[in-house]
């Protein structure tokens, strides 16, 4: 792949997108990034966030400019969905069942072209940039922690830390930023319904955990409208109810399985509480039990908002203030960065995509792309506010 032009970055996401691989299993994508990355000269560490004897598909590349100075770092996610893709464009999964319908291939490209212009103007940098490419971004723990017990942000250690996340609902090539909360806490839960199985003919005979995981299922959806507090966005959401083996059995047991999702500390906090409570208590009316089992995920990505002034003040020199605009709403989506910017302060940026119909499509969707023009722009922005940063004065940022 030819590197140092627009087409470059281009090229990179095609290539990512024709080769997905599912979280922590990224290890054909692991080898193409570090290949770049050494042949842009940088130092480069694989095989980072692995555990015990287990390698890690994290890479690290580190450049480090002419002259000593602080330390900035950039990310993206390497890993797929396993989700069947439905475009059909020349470059799109070559892999069934697997797809990059979130854009992280989007991501890697761009920070691989943020690698290639910095590493032309090495000499100029008044410190070092760390680029990690980080696995597992899809499946928590996800990647990022791993990486970071592993030392990614670590010698030197790191001052700053940016990303770019893609987003179609946005016009391509528009800046997206927002000050504080920018995404959800993200926490998973798995209630097991118990009741007494029997012949579906003879319901009372029975104690039938489905209509029973029904209830629980409707009874949750006060958690937000009836518990919370109103002006806190939240999402309380059930997206697997899996219960029976035949149409004339009643079974013993139902199985749901969902995720909450919050933006304050206090509702994050008692969210646990809640769920049992409701869980518990509907299933005692029903004369059956529920356990819930309940696992902390990501937490809530917390911009810091002196990096976001910086980072929109680059943005705006660069392609002019009508492309930047703040987010109003924090999204209720889970992301990882999230971990890095509990290291360092910073911020995750959203890069508009969307330029028609075409690239419209959210996130997750078998149909998603993007209007890959943008890209370039992406890879600029990152570099920028990488070589910004570093020729600010320590402890100040404009």
């Amino acid at each position: 792949m030819q590197r140092g032009r627009p087409g470059s970055v281009i090229a990179w996401r095609r290539h990512f997108h024709r080769h997905p691989e599912l979280s922590f299993r990224e290890t054909g994508t692991a080898r193409t990034v570090a290949a770049e990355l050494s042949r842009l000269g940088l130092t480069v560490r694989t095989g980072v966030g692995g555990t015990g004897s287990t390698g890690g598909t994290g890479v690290v590349g580190l450049l480090r400019g002419g002259r000593p100075g602080r330390c900035v770092a950039l990310r993206a996610d390497m890993d797929c969905l396993p989700i069947e893709e439905l475009n059909r464009t020349p470059y799109r999964s070559g892999v069934k069942g697997m797809m990059h319908a979130c854009g992280h291939d989007a991501h890697m490209a761009m920070l691989l072209g943020a690698a290639s212009l910095l590493a032309a103007r090495k000499g100029e940098l008044a410190g070092s940039v760390k680029f990690l490419f980080q696995p597992g971004e899809e499946t928590p723990p996800g990647g990022a922690l791993s990486m970071i017990r592993d030392g990614a942000l670590k010698s030197p250690a790191v001052d700053a830390a940016f990303a770019i996340h893609v987003d179609s609902s946005l016009p391509s090539g528009s800046v997206g930023l927002r000050r504080g909360p920018m995404m959800a806490a993200s926490d998973n839960f798995r209630i097991e319904v118990t009741g007494r199985g029997g012949h579906a003919a003879r319901p009372h005979s029975c104690l039938d955990p489905v209509v029973c995981g029904a209830a629980i299922v409707g009874a949750l959806q006060t958690v937000v409208s009836r518990t919370m507090d109103p002006a806190q966005p939240a999402v309380v959401t059930v997206g697997t109810f899996q219960a029976g083996t035949k149409h004339n059995i009643i079974p013993q047991t139902a199985l749901l399985e969902g995720t909450a999702r919050t933006i304050d500390a206090r509702s994050h906090r008692l969210m646990p509480g809640w769920i049992r409570r409701i869980a518990a208590n509907v299933a005692r009316a029903h004369g059956q039990t529920a356990n819930v089992e309940y696992e902390r995920g990501y937490p809530v990505l917390v911009n810091d908002p002196a990096m976001v002034d910086f980072a929109a003040g680059v943005a705006a020199r660069m392609f002019g203030s009508e492309s930047v605009a703040m987010i109003d709403l924090p999204l209720l989506g889970g992301e990882d960065f999230a971990y890095f910017l509990q290291g360092a302060p910073g911020c995750l940026i959203r890069l508009g995509t969307c330029s028609g119909p075409a690239t419209a499509f959210p996130w997750h969707h078998p149909r998603f792309d993007i209007d890959e023009s943008a890209l370039p722009k992406g890879a600029r922005l990152l570099a920028e506010l990488a070589a910004s940063f570093l020729a600010q004065p320590a402890g100040r940022v404009k």
